[in-house]
């Protein structure tokens, strides 16, 4: 398990991620918004712990983008508001369960134990075409059983493609999909995204762009060779 600590108090923090590691869960730390937003861009963690009030993006924030993001990931929000209706607004937001400060260390690795086990539970299915595997659990993408490593965008991009199984998906949709609801609708973001991760997969292309409409899988990748410009 890898969990990502959210939490502006070095000392709480430091403590905390030291007493994980002695549970076998490997954990990072990010002590204001913009680093926990760079880090969960860059890694794939299982759980999000989360304190409310920390410097840049606040919490709640924080909480607002993994949910827009579709990532799955579940959310501990660990913070000293405890007031019913703190906790009903965590909730509300997207929180998985919400433990209050000060807190059992003990607690809390029982706590991030469950919320792993639940996830496993919910395990969404393997996805599989034109030679493509994707797996939305392990964030994991092979390609004729080449392992393709990918950054978060790139997987949510493809994993709606995927999902689509050949069908057309428009760029308005892949935005609004793999983007958060501040993202600016007159953006290349997705042309680009697309440009990159048909690279990543490798020739024969195997994402097909349909002029004026949008982008496919194509269930027959010399195709997609020559369906327009790369993006």
């Amino acid at each position: 398990m890898r969990v990502l600590i959210v939490e502006d108090e070095p000392y709480l923090a430091e403590a905390i991620r030291d007493g994980l590691r002695l549970e076998a869960i490997a954990a990072d730390i990010a002590g204001d918004g913009d680093t926990a937003l760079e880090l969960l861009s860059i890694n794939a963690y299982d759980i999000a712990v989360l304190d409310r009030d920390i410097p840049g993006p606040s919490g709640d924030e924080i909480a607002k983008r993994i949910v827009s993001s579709g990532s799955g990931i579940p959310i501990l929000m660990l913070t000293a508001a405890d007031r019913i209706d703190d906790k009903a607004t965590g909730f509300e937001l997207g929180a998985d369960d919400y433990v209050t400060k000060p807190f059992e260390f003990r607690e809390l690795v029982i706590r991030l134990r469950a919320l792993n086990r639940r996830r496993a539970y919910n395990r969404p299915p393997v996805r599989e075409i034109a030679g493509l595997r994707l797996d939305p659990f392990r964030r994991e993408v092979h390609r004729d059983g080449r392992y393709v490593p990918l950054t978060r965008k790139q997987f949510a991009v493809l994993e709606v493609l995927v999902a689509a199984e050949g069908g057309v998906v428009s760029a308005k949709e892949l935005l609004e999909r793999a983007w958060d609801e501040n993202a600016d609708p007159f953006t290349n973001a997705v042309r680009i995204t697309v440009s990159a991760l048909r690279k990543r997969l490798g020739e024969p292309w195997l994402i097909a762009t349909v002029a004026g409409v949008g982008y496919r899988i194509s269930a027959q990748p010399e195709a997609a060779r020559g369906g327009g410009d790369l993006g």
